[in-house]
């Protein structure tokens, strides 16, 4: 399974937020067995993000994009979504009930920090999604997810895009798997171990290098899990490694 992320937001591309949706979503699907391919950063902008999502909705099995719904002008994530695939926006009546009631609550235990015009106002654009989307509701967050074909939307607000990306996280599942090595080596002098293993196996290698309080990493993957625990065998030998660091 071949999966690209777009993560959105001008934020992100100015620096005053750092981006660890991207990170956490490759991390996340990784490790389901399925291979992150692409990973792309791209401001509110209603028409880049649609032409990123008509480009890669055909090229990968799952195009995973995070930031930019809510209610609010800037927030053109779904909208463009929609624009890419060819479908209409509209109001889910299921959804608007459901942030109806929500609101309601929310009014009631904060007067003072919302008129009942806004929260009206702030229901009408939060409900609305691609025609035929699937949304992705969660306790966390206000503005729903969506999953639209293969395209999957999630909030941008770390807690709210975990707690999205958990209600569909089986549906990233592939045949790929990893094995990684801890190695004080400086990555230089791992250059003939990583060149010759995958010379004599056929797997990926990923090298990492060392920080000043992290050992190096050396990262074997591939879909055949005994090809993998060979060549990871046949590195042990040739570099030296130490256990994994506790976090």
């Amino acid at each position: 399974m071949d999966v690209a992320i777009v993560t959105v937001g001008d934020e992100l591309l100015s620096g005053e937020t750092t981006d660890t949706n991207a990170s956490w979503l490759a991390s996340q699907i990784t490790d389901r067995g399925a291979i992150v391919r692409r990973i792309l950063t791209i401001p509110d902008d209603r028409d880049l993000i649609a032409d990123a999502v008509a480009d890669w909705h055909d090229e990968f099995d799952a195009v995973v994009v995070t930031g930019g719904i809510g209610g609010t002008p800037d927030d053109v994530t779904l909208e463009a979504v929609a624009d890419a695939l060819g479908r209409e926006y509209v109001v889910h009546e299921g959804i608007r009930d459901a942030l109806r009631e929500k609101a309601a609550r929310f009014r009631e235990k904060n007067p003072e920090l919302v008129s009942e015009y806004d929260l009206r106002l702030d229901v009408d654009a939060a409900s609305s999604i691609p025609e035929g989307a699937t949304p992705i509701s969660v306790d966390e967050g206000w503005a729903p997810g969506a999953v639209v074909e293969n395209v999957y939307v999630f909030a941008g607000i770390p807690n709210e895009m975990k707690a999205m990306f958990a209600r569909v996280a089986d549906e990233f599942r592939g045949d790929s798997t990893a094995k990684t090595l801890y190695t004080p080596a400086p990555e230089g002098a791992l250059h003939d171990a990583l060149e010759g293993v995958t010379e004599r196996y056929d797997v990926a290698v990923g090298s990492y290098p060392r920080s000043e309080n992290r050992p190096g990493r050396v990262r074997v993957s591939a879909t055949d899990e005994p090809v993998v625990e060979e060549a990871v065998e046949w590195l042990r030998e040739r570099i030296e490694t130490v256990e994994p660091p506790t976090e």
